[in-house]
């Protein structure tokens, strides 16, 4: 994500908003952004900032005095997005955040959720919603270019396929290429805020978006990550212990069922899923936001008179 110095110069104030991991604003106590390493290891985060270093520094120069020919405030020291925002937004719960590790100064405003209210509702169908006793319902998405992996979302497909569980699965747009076995159920997009809750599990890519719904629902995750916030989500999840991660291409097909079962099996994690998203929903960090945004547009009235 980049700043558009037309927003940081123009009369109005701008608000930011974080859509991805909130390892974006960096710190040193904190993974560097977009690695997927773990938080309690450290020994591989120095490798990695030389790396990104490398690879990224004549860029973010570049582009840092492009922002200021145009009249806008230099970039923070290889980030791409500036931090002195009328306010500043990041979607993230609290439960998996990253305070105590790299705390944030008043400026900044956590969302724990912001789920849209606006999705069509979902009848589940009959063939699914009929269901051995012993049979759980899963949600998989891969998100929409994830989604246009087909080789991937086969081989998904064709190993889930093989539990005795249901599936709801949101194909992408490659649908019309991925045919579904007897347990499943897709189109090529669905109304995601409407299934989760009626599901015992998502596997997802572990896009900030679906991460964070998935939370919000209380609901345990694998998370197959594909490339930039995802592979931090993916490793917050597994750390946090609210989910597992897996090698995206690299999985062994037992290691999918295998993960499958002992996350449906674990009642108490799910137990404890249900109280967090029950508490992540009460804050309505949706309102939040939209508070926030209020109070700077309120804030610029008053001042310009």
């Amino acid at each position: 994500m980049v700043i558009f110095p037309a927003l940081s110069t123009a009369v109005r104030p701008s608000s930011a908003s974080c859509p991805a991991s909130p390892l974006e604003v960096s710190g040193p106590g904190v993974p560097p952004p977009f690695s997927g390493l773990p938080s309690a290891d450290h020994s591989g985060w120095d490798a990695y900032r030389a790396e990104f270093d490398r690879t990224h520094r004549a860029m973010w120069a570049e582009f840092d005095a492009w922002v200021r020919a145009q009249g806008a405030t230099g970039l923070p020291e290889l980030e791409f997005m500036p931090r002195d925002n009328a306010a500043s937004l990041y979607v993230y719960p609290a439960e998996a955040d990253y305070l105590q590790a790299r705390p944030l100064d008043d400026s900044w405003t956590r969302m724990d959720s912001s789920v849209r209210e606006t999705d069509e509702e979902y009848l589940l169908p009959e063939r699914i919603a009929d269901r051995p006793a012993d049979s759980a319902l899963v949600y998989l998405s891969l998100g929409s270019l994830g989604g246009a992996d087909v080789d991937l979302m086969r081989r998904l497909v064709d190993v889930l396929g093989t539990t005795r569980h249901r599936f709801i699965v949101s194909k992408g747009p490659q649908a019309d290429r991925i045919t579904l076995p007897d347990n499943m159920v897709g189109a090529q997009m669905l109304p995601q805020t409407k299934v989760i809750p009626e599901v015992d599990l998502v596997i997802s890519h572990g896009g900030n978006n679906t991460v964070t719904e998935t939370l919000h629902f209380g609901k345990p995750l694998i998370v197959l990550p594909l490339f930039w916030d995802q592979y931090e989500n993916a490793q917050r999840i597994a750390e946090l212990g609210f989910g597992i991660r897996l090698d995206t291409y690299g999985f062994a097909d037992e290691e999918l069922t295998g993960a499958l079962e002992q996350l449906l099996a674990d009642t108490a994690l799910r137990a404890r899923l249900t109280d967090i998203g029950a508490a992540i929903r009460a804050r309505d960090g949706l309102r939040v936001g939209a508070d926030v945004i209020e109070r700077v547009g309120v804030e610029h009235r008053t001042s310009a008179g």
